[in-house]
């Protein structure tokens, strides 16, 4: 479920430093499958030439409101022809007021004032210039006209200074992209989940874990703020980013991770339940490291809390998502575990098939049935888990 394929994309780049993250930003989306068309204006060309961006777009780059290679000479009607958005990254304070007051005097100007497709842009400034009140003006009454404004970030700048004006970078641009396209399905909804796995501690330097890599539940707390959900994700240890628009708590080990849910369980319409939460923990953990010995040892196990099955039991239960990995009779279990903590959807997979991998294949159980979804990667298998949740929530406050 790639979003951006076949997308046609038309990127303004202006007189920034940051035009050096369009670069990038234009490979990301071509890697995608978009169809990217620059606009470069005689600012922005002063960063970055027209052949960089020709070189990883594979299309010509457009800089001049009177080129002569399209046939009709109208390059700022037939550039967003067809065009699924346009994204201005850097967008200059200049470039701010120009498109505030409905200017029209060079190609990407006049583009965005003929145009009839979506425009996003990705402010970028010194600090002051960001502050300054002719600006937030500026931002206002774009945002106000229907532009999506995208950032900016507080951080250093060119110039030594810290603070906002800092345009995202290209990854979180490219985020934000996707996140554009995808259908708010769950706007207004509260999604609280775990993923990853939790650490029970034997002594301070050894523990009992798992291999889980946390990929999938973060790829699904993505795939939740793409589709605008408010997304608290509770997470074990692992080594991945934040997804953009998810507020992360780090946790370590099950006690913990169960106090961190309920803590921020409160008005949430859905608690999907994805860590790989041990089963047992150590019933004493050492206060020192255990020395080796020769001799046998023997640990005295307890069970962890089931998070998932005492928040679905909850008598304002929010809508429950479980998740079952495997290693063998995967229909079984996963349906045992779905009717045993009446869950109304549960995730099945077999470990063989993606514990701690890029890829996965899933089942997804249902009161419908099973619904087998085929291989691919994490992050699409994400966005059809959440499409197929969004379609069993009953409407926005009607839980």
């Amino acid at each position: 479920m790639n979003r951006l394929q076949g997308r046609k994309l038309v990127l303004g780049v202006t007189g920034g430093v940051a035009a050096y993250k369009a670069a990038e930003l234009v490979r990301l989306l071509g890697k995608a499958g978009a169809d990217v068309h620059v606009v470069l204006t005689e600012g922005g060309a002063r960063f970055v030439t027209a052949v960089t961006f020709q070189a990883l777009s594979g299309n010509p780059v457009w800089t001049d409101l009177w080129d002569p290679r399209m046939d009709n000479n109208m390059a700022h009607i037939d550039l967003v022809r067809g065009a699924d958005a346009v994204l201005i990254a850097p967008a200059t304070a200049d470039c701010l007021a120009r498109l505030a007051q409905g200017r029209a005097d060079d190609l990407l100007s006049t583009l965005c004032l003929a145009r009839d497709v979506p425009l996003l842009v990705a402010p970028a400034m010194n600090r002051q210039m960001w502050e300054h009140p002719a600006t937030q003006r500026n931002v206002a009454c774009l945002a106000g006209d229907g532009v999506t404004i995208v950032g900016p970030a507080a951080g250093e700048q060119a110039c030594g200074e810290t603070g906002m004006g800092r345009m995202l970078e290209p990854e979180e641009l490219f985020e934000a992209v996707i996140a554009f396209f995808v259908p708010k399905r769950l706007a207004g909804r509260k999604v609280v989940m775990t993923a990853g796995p939790t650490y029970e501690a034997i002594d301070p330097v050894r523990a009992i874990t798992n291999t889980s890599s946390g990929k999938m539940g973060y790829a699904i707390a993505a795939a939740c703020a793409r589709a605008g959900a408010e997304v608290v994700l509770v997470s074990g240890p692992v080594a991945l980013p934040v997804p953009a628009g998810v507020k992360r708590v780090d946790v370590r080990s099950a006690l913990d991770m169960r106090a961190a849910v309920f803590d921020a369980l409160p008005g949430a319409d859905v608690f999907v339940g994805v860590a790989a939460v041990a089963d047992y923990r150590p019933m004493l953990a050492a206060e020192h490291k255990i020395k080796k010995s020769g001799e046998q040892m023997s640990i005295t196990l307890t069970p962890n809390p089931d998070i998932l099955a005492e928040v679905a039991a909850l008598s304002d239960a929010p809508f429950c998502v479980g998740f079952a990995a495997e290693s063998r009779d995967l229909d079984a279990y996963a349906e045992g575990k779905r009717a045993n903590k009446k869950l109304p959807m549960l995730v099945g997979n077999l470990v063989a098939d993606g514990l701690g991998g890029d890829d996965n294949t899933v089942v997804l159980y249902d009161d419908a049935g099973r619904h087998p979804l085929p291989r691919a990667a994490k992050a699409d298998l994400a966005a059809q888990i959440v499409d197929h949740m969004a379609g069993l929530l009953p409407p926005v406050g009607g839980r």
